[in-house]
């Protein structure tokens, strides 16, 4: 059964960006449907918007080509209430991650941000996990 997963911008950009180096297998597990990423209106646009950063230097046709990589494998929540009594989280740009987590039913959140791991031992429904976490817990679903 495929685990649906909201991963922060950064999780997202590392996949599609060292996906050839240690983050192949955050890739290969949407593109095997061991995960299914679920994702929003702001969550895309925020990716859009980060691939776009000049660091990158990804031409149009680059970061279309990495979109299409992810997006056809992600499961998309049109509309959603915010879920009310959510922590407020420091980074407000953070906040859509846990909303949409929580409105989803998502089975985790996988991030590095700090502002949502600090909630996290707090906050269970969906868990909170690093990149690290979430492989261990992957690996240990196939084992266990």
């Amino acid at each position: 059964m495929t685990v649906r997963v909201v991963l922060d911008t950064n999780c997202l950009v590392s996949a599609l960006l060292f996906s050839r180096q240690n983050m192949a297998w955050l890739r290969h597990s949407w593109q095997s449907q061991e995960i299914t990423p679920i994702v929003s209106k702001a969550t895309t646009t925020e990716l859009i918007r980060v691939l776009n950063y000049p660091k990158f230097k990804l031409n149009s046709t680059e970061q279309t080509s990495l979109l299409a990589d992810f997006l056809p494998y992600a499961d998309t929540l049109a509309s959603f209430i915010t879920p009310p009594d959510l922590p407020e989280i420091r980074d407000k740009n953070d906040q859509m991650f846990l909303s949409l987590a929580v409105a989803s039913g998502a089975d985790v959140l996988v991030t590095g941000d700090n502002d949502l791991l600090v909630i996290k031992t707090h906050f269970t429904r969906p868990p909170i996990m690093t990149l690290g976490e979430f492989q261990l817990w992957l690996a240990s679903r196939k084992t266990g």
